[in-house]
């Protein structure tokens, strides 16, 4: 959702199984994700302030190669030790990440950012759906796929078509990236998986950005809000969430994730001037509540 969380749009680290005391740690942890997720959805909003100047290509790889750089320095992954499999994994997350972005940052481009991850999450909510294997998974993707119906005004031409078709394909790059990070998770130490595949997207997506954007890329001013938007879509939102997934049960960080697209919506309104009729509110609502639902579902 973002970062992971989407990233990214906004990618999220495995849960980890700790105990948690109730009171202020829970509170506290609600305060950390909710501000990470707002992190998120922010970096978005700034980087179609780019697309002018660089493209949407431009901009992914700015904000990827400066995320690949941070998390470099930050963690050192260790690179020896590692068989063939481990590697395989790491470049295949690494392509889902580098897709995920490239694709939402297209999507972003042509429809409002708060419609864009509504389509988005729904790889991840089908994924839970279909993970948990229960009859009321099928209720919450009924209602989610009659919110982003809603949101279309019943003719996605309204929305853009193109665009909506990104944003479903970052959607289902998504719900890959989810079960890869959470593979990487299990044959990595600490994030160094995540550095890794941070790399590959950044090799993967450079060379295109500089094909789009030449060397705007260069300019001070540009590349001075790049490492913003890579501060707000990665280096924050991993180190809140990292906290967070301390103080709160997994259940409860998933549901606080479904938030994404009525964040993403406030993030649009205020960054970009992007408003939302009364109907595409109600189905970004149905969305959200969708997705909470079946995180619900799935932990029970």
């Amino acid at each position: 959702m973002t970062s992971m969380a989407r990233t990214s749009s906004a990618a999220t680290p495995a849960p980890v199984l700790v105990r948690h005391a109730p009171g202020r740690g829970s509170l506290g942890g609600v305060g950390l994700m909710l501000a990470g997720s707002v992190s998120v959805q922010f970096g978005s909003a700034c980087a179609a302030l780019l697309f002018p100047r660089t493209g949407a290509a431009g901009a992914v790889a700015l904000r990827v190669t400066f995320a690949a750089v941070l998390l470099l320095v930050a963690t050192r992954p260790r690179l020896r030790g590692h068989s063939r499999a481990d590697w395989a994994l790491a470049g295949g997350f690494g392509l889902a990440l580098g897709g995920m972005n490239l694709l939402f940052y297209q999507a972003i481009d042509r429809i409002p950012l708060g419609a864009a991850v509504t389509v988005e999450v729904l790889g991840p909510l089908l994924l839970s759906v279909a993970a948990s294997r229960r009859a009321a998974g099928l209720l919450w993707a009924g209602l989610a796929l009659a919110g982003v119906f809603l949101l279309g005004g019943g003719g996605f031409d309204r929305l853009n078509v193109a665009g909506v078709a990104f944003a479903l394909a970052a959607g289902a790059l998504w719900a890959a990236y989810i079960v890869l990070n959470a593979r990487a998770g299990a044959r990595f130490p600490r994030l160094d998986g995540l550095a890794i595949a941070m790399a590959v997207a950044a090799l993967v997506s450079l060379p295109l950005g500089l094909g789009a954007a030449g060397g705007t890329l260069l300019e001070p001013a540009v590349l001075g809000l790049g490492l913003a938007i890579a501060v707000l879509s990665s280096a924050v939102p991993y180190t809140l969430e990292l906290l967070a997934l301390r103080r709160l049960p997994a259940a409860t960080f998933a549901v606080l994730t479904s938030l994404a697209p009525a964040l993403a919506a406030v993030a649009g309104y205020l960054v970009l001037g992007q408003g939302l009729s009364l109907p595409q509110c109600a189905a970004i609502a149905l969305v959200v509540t969708a997705s909470a639902g079946a995180v619900r579902t799935g932990n029970r």
